[in-house]
């Protein structure tokens, strides 16, 4: 199915926005704020009331739609590849997920690198997680997601839960998942040419800001190689055209063989989280519903 004229030129646009990003080159503070001016080409989304807080000592953000079901929780890990990202990159986008699965939503800024290198954003991940069953929500209340490095975090999160014997969210939500930092994945050449955002170059630079001499075939980096028996039912989007999209179509296939329900869907013309551009193209209106949709379903 060809993609959307919209779409079309929004990957052009984005992926000469994106280039000036420049993570190999760019101070990282400089990064950041472009990442974050990205997040203020979408509108959040109507009747989604927004609450700076903290939790577990973290900046973060409270996402309440107006008819949430009460007690289920999202809580949503960015992406920005450990380095950047924050609550203004990924507000929009959580809202409307939020609005559409109908349940609240819970976005902190967890520690970047190359300040706080692996594992601090992962201490803070399964710290975020404790505080919310502090607060009273059972664990079968709460799903886990994020997108690109949040995708991972949140498997590493649920990998490190499972090692220390907390239960597990009710399920997770994995958009473009940065699951593979080997980037031994066949799509990192296949789809090189045909990618606008994240080039195989800038896995490298992840690499020497987030876990510099680190062993990347460890699950906690590289949940591509874990063990994942147990682990909850998922719901992975992927591009067709990303380089990641090999991190994506072998995890499912893990999840599968361990007899964990999965669903992955490639989409046919998109990029790396092409659902940040929901309001802005089609194919990210469409997206976004269906994940409100698999969180309605595996939270009741």
């Amino acid at each position: 199915m060809p993609i959307s004229r919209r779409a079309r030129f929004i990957r052009w646009l984005t992926g000469r926005y994106i280039r000036r990003i420049d993570i190999p080159g760019a101070p990282v503070p400089k990064m950041r704020k472009r990442l974050d001016m990205l997040g203020r080409l979408v509108r959040a989304a109507p009747g989604v009331a927004i609450e700076q807080t903290t939790i577990a000592g973290l900046p973060a953000e409270w996402y309440r739609p107006k008819e949430a079901v009460g007690g289920k929780v999202l809580f949503y890990l960015h992406g920005g590849a450990y380095v950047l990202g924050s609550c203004d990159s990924h507000r929009k986008l959580v809202t409307h997920i939020a609005r559409a699965a109908g349940i609240e939503a819970v976005l902190p800024e967890y520690r970047l690198a190359p300040e706080h290198p692996f594992p601090a954003g992962l201490e803070d991940a399964v710290a975020v997680y404790r505080s919310l069953l502090g607060k009273g929500y059972s664990a079968g209340d709460i799903v886990i997601g994020g997108d690109s490095a949040g995708g991972g975090l949140s498997v590493a999160t649920m990998l490190q839960l499972r090692r220390d014997g907390v239960p597990l969210p009710r399920a997770a939500i994995l958009l473009s998942p940065f699951l593979d930092l080997t980037a031994s994945g066949d799509s990192v050449s296949t789809r090189a040419e045909r990618e606008p955002w994240f080039r195989a170059e800038d896995i490298h630079v992840v690499i020497r800001y987030y876990c510099p001499g680190a062993d990347l075939r460890n699950p906690l980096l590289s949940p591509v190689f874990a063990n994942v028996a147990g682990l909850p039912p998922a719901l992975i989007h992927a591009g067709d055209d990303e380089i990641l999209l090999s991190d994506s179509t072998r995890f499912a296939d893990k999840l599968e063989a361990a007899g964990v329900e999965v669903e992955l869907e490639i989409w046919p013309g998109m990029w790396h989280v092409f659902q940040l551009f929901v309001g802005k193209m089609p194919e990210s209106r469409v997206a976004i519903g269906k994940i409100g949709d698999y969180i309605s379903r595996r939270t009741g």
